[in-house]
């Protein structure tokens, strides 16, 4: 039933783009795994094997800690309406900051978000269908808006202050990357 396959199809590129969630795993060498859900429009297949997606600020930062530590990512989708289907990208991933050079390149894709906090770009090697029979089907009634409330109410001082107290270390002590105080003018 699973097949290896190895780039993203078409067919798979139009189930990416219609999926209203998707869920992302990372792990360091040591400590624990994350696996995080993800929703709004913060996904884009930019190739065969390459996709990008938009983090905000959350409760924590577990993918930044990881992907510095290693940089294997895997993306999965289930079909959760229509033909039963999973599908999971695996490969390496490279994060990318408000104040890098790529920033403005791989931002400007998604759009704008109150709490964006970091672009992961993921070099597909390999891409593997599953069959997806015991995943329920589900009825999608909406995005959540509140995590963009929350964000936008805090304002980038805020946001700033947040990250600096939640989101500078993962749940294990590693440190994630994020700059001692972000540029508020990106």
């Amino acid at each position: 039933m699973a097949k290896q396959l190895a780039a993203i199809s078409e067919h798979l590129r139009a189930f990416i783009e219609a999926q209203h969630v998707y869920f992302v795993g990372t792990a360091a060498p040591d400590g624990r795994v994350n696996v995080s859900p993800k929703g709004m429009d913060s996904l884009r297949v930019l190739g065969p094997n390459r996709v990008a997606w938009l983090n905000v600020t959350g409760s924590g930062n577990e993918t930044a800690a990881h992907v510095l530590q290693l940089p294997r990512m895997t993306v999965m989708f289930c079909a959760l309406e229509g033909p039963p289907l999973i599908l999971r990208l695996y490969g390496t991933a490279r994060m990318i900051q408000p104040g890098d050079a790529a920033w403005a390149e791989y931002s400007a894709r998604f759009p704008p978000l109150p709490g964006a906090r970091q672009v992961y770009v993921l070099d597909v090697d390999l891409v593997q269908t599953s069959c997806g029979m015991a995943v329920p089907l589900m009825d999608y009634r909406g995005d959540r808006d509140d995590l963009n409330g929350w964000a936008a109410t805090k304002g980038p001082a805020g946001l700033d202050e947040y990250r600096q107290l939640k989101n500078a270390t993962s749940i294990d002590g590693l440190p994630t990357g994020l700059p001692a105080h972000a540029d508020l003018t990106s």
